[in-house]
C-alpha cells in the first residue's frame, strides 16, 4: 500500500478538513463576540491533552484558550466552590477549553476523598442551576467525556510510564485510577445522571481509538453550531463513538 493512501494519511486528511471548518467557525464566534466553554472530562489516559491540542492548534491563540485546574491554592479552599473557576469564563469572542472542570468535585476528589461527602452532594445539587445561569447570560456550553475500557487505560497508562517524554503526565493518581476502576465508574454515572440536562447534555466519546475518537470528536462539536459557509458533510459524527448520554445508551459505556 502507498504511504499515502494509507490509514494514518487518511486521518491527517480528515483532520485537516475538520480543522478548516474550526477556522471557519472561529471567524463566525469572533465576529458575533460569542462565548464558548467546552469541557472536556474522561478517564485518566483518556487522550484530553490530544484531543485538545487537535481541537486548538489552528485556531486563533488570542481568542482561543485552554484552562487545566490544577490543585486549589490555600485561598481558593476557603471560597465558593465555583468561584475559582469564573475568572477563566470566556469573554466576547473567546473559545475556553476546560481541560477538566468543576466536575473534579464529582469525579476525582469524590473518589479520592479530596471533598466530604456533603460538598460533593451539594455540587451536583448546585452544578444545574449554575450552568443555567451562565447559559441564559448567553454562554455556550459543551460537555464531553472521553471514555476508555479498563484494559486501554491500564494499556496507556504503562506506557505513559516508559515514555521519557511524558513523564510530566505521571502521577500517583494513576495507579489510583486503576485501582479504583469500580468507584470512578459508580461517580461517573451519578455524575451523567445528575447533571446531563437538555440545555448542557453530556457527549460521550468512546475513546480506546485515539484518532477515531478526535475525528469524531470534532465532527459533533461542529454539528452544535451553525455558522458561514458550513460543510454539512463534515459535521455528522458516527453515533457509535460519540453520543448524547441517555440511560438507553449508558450499556456503550465502559462498566
Amino acid at each position: 500500500m502507498d504511504d499515502d493512501d494509507g490509514p494514518d494519511a487518511h486521518y491527517k486528511k480528515a483532520l485537516r478538513k475538520l480543522q478548516i471548518e474550526l477556522v471557519k467557525l472561529q471567524r463566525q464566534l469572533i465576529e458575533d463576540g460569542a462565548r464558548v466553554l467546552v469541557i472536556l472530562e474522561g478517564r485518566d489516559g483518556a487522550g484530553k491533552d490530544g484531543t485538545i491540542k487537535r481541537l486548538t492548534e489552528h485556531m486563533s491563540p488570542r481568542e482561543t484558550i485552554v484552562h487545566a485546574p490544577g490543585k486549589p491554592s490555600d485561598r481558593e479552599v476557603t471560597e465558593w466552590y465555583f468561584q475559582r473557576f469564573v475568572p477563566n469564563l470566556p469573554s466576547g469572542g473567546e473559545f475556553v477549553v476546560f481541560n477538566r472542570s468543576w466536575y473534579n468535585r464529582a469525579g476525582v476528589e469524590r473518589v479520592m476523598g479530596f471533598c466530604t461527602k456533603a460538598q460533593a452532594k451539594d455540587f451536583l445539587r448546585a452544578v444545574v442551576p449554575f450552568e443555567d445561569m451562565l447559559m441564559r447570560d448567553g454562554l455556550h456550553l459543551r460537555k464531553y467525556y472521553l471514555d476508555i475500557s479498563k484494559a486501554e487505560q491500564k494499556a496507556r497508562l504503562t506506557a505513559r510510564h516508559k515514555d521519557p517524554l511524558k513523564q510530566w503526565k505521571v502521577s500517583p493518581v494513576d495507579e489510583a485510577a486503576l485501582k479504583n476502576w469500580k468507584p470512578y465508574s459508580k461517580a461517573r454515572d451519578a455524575m451523567f445522571e445528575r447533571t446531563s440536562h437538555p440545555r448542557a447534555p453530556w457527549r460521550v466519546v468512546i475513546a480506546n481509538d485515539k484518532k477515531i475518537a478526535r475525528l469524531e470528536f470534532l465532527r459533533d462539536l461542529l454539528a452544535t453550531f451553525d455558522y458561514r459557509g458550513k460543510d454539512e458533510k463534515l459535521s455528522q459524527a458516527d453515533r457509535s463513538i460519540v453520543f448524547e448520554w441517555s440511560k438507553e445508551k449508558h450499556k456503550l459505556i465502559a462498566a
